[in-house]
């Protein structure tokens, strides 16, 4: 289904349906207010726009929401933070950026707001482990908008019949792709992931990292991707991508990757759980009752985090904005249980985090066939997955030149690394 098919359908579905904390009649102080949004493309995102209209119908307030790639987003909005600019006043992206935003003063602490303008805030709402997330020094800095994990997806009809077994180790994820390119004469990959360079293709492969026993920063805080787990992760992440992943992998990011799945033209993938919605969904998915969900695997037992991720992307207040009070009504807004539930009638969206949502009879229906395995991903996901530092953005990039470099063979997965690592140790030096 489209963006545009998704909105309208929102909208049909919205006019029969009351909204919980603003009532049509209840005076607007904000009426008239003009508020820039800037969040990444994702179904959350889908749902949230086309549901917009109620939220300007019962508070007033208009909103210009921006939606760009993840890969495009924290750059854009650095530039403008960075300038002062105050081109935007609620802005979102991953948490891993929080300690950077918090220690440039880019934005605002929201535990005064909330108690000022509680209605659509429900803390004990969310699911824990994402609000807090969102928490630096005691004080709340974002409202989660969407979470996820990390999980294997594998055609369950092929690996019967191939005799295969859910993978464990990396080293089976090899043997499985392997086997499955060359069973069907090379006309599915064995295994699809993200190549592209940048937050897409360190985000997967950081399972492997850690899953090999890597990590990419020590305890005493320098740079950890020069050791040799990382450099045997990265070998076995790119070679199993050469050998039996798809034309063009180096290109795929998120979405490349996820439709080929869906379209039936790969054994496996490693990747988001909230892929699982969109495997599930009939309207779009070819493999719809035939994917099996299972952990991350991992290679070693001498783990130093989990494979699978913790991630969760959240919605922050500018400090430059001039409007953080309707700024701070549309958050949470955008974050409540009821619009998290709406969203299931408008986009594959799996990645709620609202306990109600989660548990919701909706919720169970549409996306019953991968929820265990999701909410196991979840309780074991590792919040140091990618890194959390001021230095993040950086050490992400460099990392992603590191595992571009190896995936085209223009470097060893050892040399590439080094150089990731000198680069990083460089920037959590500063």
């Amino acid at each position: 289904m489209k963006r545009r098919d998704f909105i309208a359908l929102a909208l049909a579905l919205s006019s029969s349906v009351a909204m919980p904390a603003f009532a049509e009649d209840a005076a607007q102080p904000y009426k008239g207010a003009h508020l820039a949004v800037l969040m990444e493309g994702h179904p959350t995102t889908d749902g949230i726009q086309a549901l917009l209209p109620e939220f300007t119908k019962a508070t007033g307030i208009e909103v210009d929401l921006e939606v760009v790639p993840e890969s495009d987003i924290t750059a854009k909005m650095l530039l403008e933070f960075s300038s002062g600019s105050g081109r935007y006043d609620v802005v979102q992206n991953n948490i891993i950026y929080i300690p950077g935003f918090v220690q440039a003063g880019y934005i605002v602490p929201l535990d005064d707001l909330a108690a000022k303008l509680p209605d659509n805030y429900d803390k004990a709402d969310f699911v824990p482990g994402y609000l807090n997330t969102s928490i630096v020094d005691g004080k709340l800095y974002g409202l989660p908008v969407y979470g996820e994990s990390t999980f294997l997806m594998y055609r369950k009809d092929l690996f019967e019949e191939y005799g295969l077994t859910p993978p464990k180790t990396f080293t089976e994820v090899a043997e499985a792709a392997k086997t499955i390119k060359e069973k069907s004469n090379g006309e599915i990959a064995g295994i699809t992931m993200r190549g592209a360079q940048g937050i897409q293709n360190v985000y997967v492969w950081a399972g492997w990292l850690w899953g090999y026993g890597g990590q990419f920063i020590t305890e005493d805080g320098k740079s950890a991707l020069g050791s040799d787990e990382a450099a045997a992760s990265l070998d076995a992440y790119a070679r199993v991508l050469r050998d039996y992943g798809p034309v063009g992998v180096a290109n795929f990011g998120w979405e490349e990757n996820r439709v080929l799945f869906q379209q039936g033209k790969a054994g496996m993938t490693m990747d988001a759980t909230v892929n699982g919605a969109f495997n599930e969904d009939p309207s779009i998915s070819s493999v719809v009752g035939k994917v099996g969900y299972t952990p991350v695997p991992v290679e070693t037992d001498k783990l130093k985090g989990g494979s699978s991720s913790l991630a969760v992307h959240s919605l922050y207040i500018a400090e430059a904005s001039q409007q953080k009070e309707a700024a701070w009504l549309f958050a949470s807004w955008a974050t409540a249980k009821e619009q998290q539930i709406k969203s299931f009638g408008i986009a594959p969206n799996s990645g709620v985090t609202s306990q109600a949502a989660l548990n919701s009879e909706e919720f169970n229906k549409r996306y019953g066939a991968f929820k265990d395995a999701m909410l196991a991903s979840i309780a074991r996901g590792n919040p140091q997955y990618l890194p959390t530092v001021e230095a993040a953005n950086e050490i992400i990039n460099n990392a992603g030149i590191a595992v571009s470099k190896a995936l085209a063979g223009s470097a060893s997965a050892k040399d590439a690394l080094a150089e990731a690592n000198a680069a990083n140790d460089a920037a959590l030096s500063r």
